[in-house]
């Protein structure tokens, strides 16, 4: 039986429950474990299998390898204005990213526009879940993370930048659908390649490149991906390094690249007060109408509906979270191998 073949449907409260104890048990501290096993629960919600729970064993071996400090202290190391910046002690990414989005947000409050950076965090995940977050909070998000090179600068043969994801929200009248753009700066996630493996399917040619530097359709021989639409996708990798680590004080890309030195990970959040341009409530009723213009118009032949950045997920979300969250079946041997090591019971659904 495929991988693919296997996939087993699992309740959404479940699957966090489970991810909270399996990251606990490896390392985390239990609020870190919950708010890690909420994002990564977020993504499967939204159909981002590659950046849900199959990411759980390699975060926990890096809390094991001290990549990830799973008792980080993370502190408020600058406060300038609208500006704040987190020295975030390796902190699991979703509660840093997290904490730089709450300060963001708060200062916008105060300033119209608020930019939190934090530095020396982990890996964070879907962005786009950070971003709502500070449009739930009526505000204007935007966020961006950076780490080491994982992804081949266009014109080079080798990694030069990474896979960099930028999210831009901005809330409607509805508070719990805003609009949501989340897109990484590589023709692929890399989760989607670890999706593919996991489900025993192949890959499309275009998504990177084997060892020799050689196109591959075999997710286990990719050694590294290509950027979107060429050099534009390596040009924004490289401009979110310079806004993301070199303001923030932390370089990745030439630390990695010089020195042979890993860094860690670094994210920023921006958010902007509508109130502060003189268009508060106005500004939601604008983005409503935008959204209902763009939905108006005639969609392509064989397509039903034309979609707004992150509607694909909200409603994909509603229908898993009545119908369940369905993983592959590599995920599954994969958590449950983790499971034996931890001491962790695996629900029943998984079995």
């Amino acid at each position: 039986m495929s991988n693919e073949l296997a996939r087993r449907v699992i309740a959404k409260d479940t699957l966090e429950a489970f991810s909270a104890s399996l990251l606990e048990a490896g390392g985390f501290r239990g609020d870190y474990a919950r708010q890690t096993a909420g994002l990564l629960v977020w993504a499967n919600l939204r159909g981002a299998d590659s950046h849900g729970v199959l990411r759980i064993p390699r975060y926990i071996e890096m809390a094991e390898l001290g990549i990830v400090k799973g008792d980080a202290k993370p502190e408020l190391s600058r406060e300038f204005g609208a500006v704040a910046m987190i020295d975030g002690d390796h902190v699991p990414g979703a509660a840093g990213m997290s904490m730089a989005a709450d300060k963001a947000a708060a200062l916008a409050e105060k300033f119209g526009v608020g930019l939190c950076s934090i530095i020396r965090t982990s890996h964070a995940g879907a962005v786009g879940y950070f971003t709502e977050r500070v449009a739930r909070a009526g505000k204007v998000g935007i966020a961006m993370t950076a780490s080491k090179p994982l992804m081949i600068y266009h014109g080079s043969r080798v990694e030069g930048v990474s896979t960099n994801p930028i999210s831009i929200a901005a809330p409607g009248r509805n508070p719990t659908r805003p609009i949501v753009l989340d897109m990484s700066t590589a023709a692929v996630a890399l989760g989607k390649v670890m999706a593919a493996k996991d489900a025993g399917k192949s890959i499309p040619p275009d998504w990177g490149v084997d060892a020799a530097g050689i196109a591959t359709t075999d997710p286990a021989k990719l050694k590294a991906v290509l950027p979107i639409a060429g050099p534009k996708g390596s040009g924004l990798s490289l401009m979110i390094e310079i806004l993301v680590s070199l303001l923030g004080g932390n370089p990745l890309i030439s630390a990695a690249l010089t020195d042979n030195r890993d860094s860690g990970f670094n994210g920023l959040v921006i958010a902007l007060d509508p109130k502060a341009f003189g268009v508060g409530e106005d500004f939601e009723e604008e983005v409503d109408r935008l959204a209902r213009a763009i939905k108006a118009l005639p969609p392509v032949e064989g397509t039903d509906d034309v979609l707004l950045p992150g509607e694909r997920g909200f409603l994909l979300a509603e229908k898993r979270l009545q119908e369940g969250i369905p993983l592959a079946g590599g995920t599954i041997d994969r958590l449950a191998a983790e499971a034996a090591k931890q001491g962790i019971a695996i629900p029943t659904e998984l079995r």
